[in-house]
């Protein structure tokens, strides 16, 4: 798994995809900062991390795109489904791969809290939580899109599907809330990232929260791993 994960990460930095990544993902933040916190001048960082999922919804697909798309469209992927390492490692790899250079990311948002800090003390408990919450949101959509590379050679296509099922997650608060019948609203609103993410916003630390998200990539990576087995196989 470890030179899965180092031919990976390197590859984000020989081709444009982790520059470009960085890059915007940056600038969004610093956009949202600049907006909430420098020019209201407080301390509340909570805001800025709100605003980052509508960010992660567009940029984790252009992440996740060429996980396995690019391997099955130079037709690399043969040789590497059949190496002498397990598909779980394979699996595993990329996606902790993708997941540093995303973490490299999120941590613009210790720096924002420095800057805030002369202002005045924030609370860093509230800061350290969001930051955990952002990762565990990002993490979970980083397995969604390694799942969806791995069902189609088209970096494009990949990018696309990832976009509209993660909005679709997105949507499901909004969706329940236009559900008459409890029980579906209910269970929507359970499956809801906007709803799960949000209390780490709020300064909420649900432990059922961090299991969500945890369990969402476990079993996308589970599903990435039958995805390739399948095709092993055949």
């Amino acid at each position: 798994m470890a030179a899965i994960f180092r031919r990976e990460f390197v590859s984000y930095f020989t081709s444009p995809i982790g520059y470009v990544f960085l890059a915007f993902f940056y600038l969004a933040a610093g956009f949202f900062f600049t907006l909430t916190s420098i020019e209201q001048g407080t301390t509340e960082l909570n805001t800025v991390f709100s605003m980052m999922m509508y960010v992660l919804i567009v940029l984790i697909p252009i992440l996740t795109m060429r996980t396995f798309s690019e391997e099955k469209k130079n037709k690399t992927d043969q040789c590497l489904l059949t190496a002498p390492v397990s598909l779980g490692a394979i699996v595993a790899g990329k996606f902790l791969a993708a997941f540093l250079v995303y973490a490299l990311g999120v941590l613009i948002m210790l720096v924002f809290a420095v800057i805030v800090s002369a202002i005045s003390s924030p609370d860093w408990l509230l800061i350290f939580g969001n930051i955990l919450g952002l990762l565990l949101l990002g993490g979970a959509f980083i397995s969604i899109g390694v799942f969806v590379s791995s069902l189609t050679e088209n970096q494009i296509v990949s990018a696309v599907l990832s976009f509209a099922i993660m909005l679709v997650l997105y949507l499901f608060t909004s969706i329940a809330s236009l559900i008459p019948v409890d029980f579906i609203a209910n269970f929507l609103n359970s499956l809801s990232f906007l709803t799960r993410y949000d209390g780490f916003t709020y300064g909420s630390f649900d432990f059922s929260n961090i299991l969500f998200f945890i369990s969402v990539m476990v079993a996308f990576i589970f599903f990435t791993v039958r995805v390739l087995e399948r095709r092993r196989w055949n």
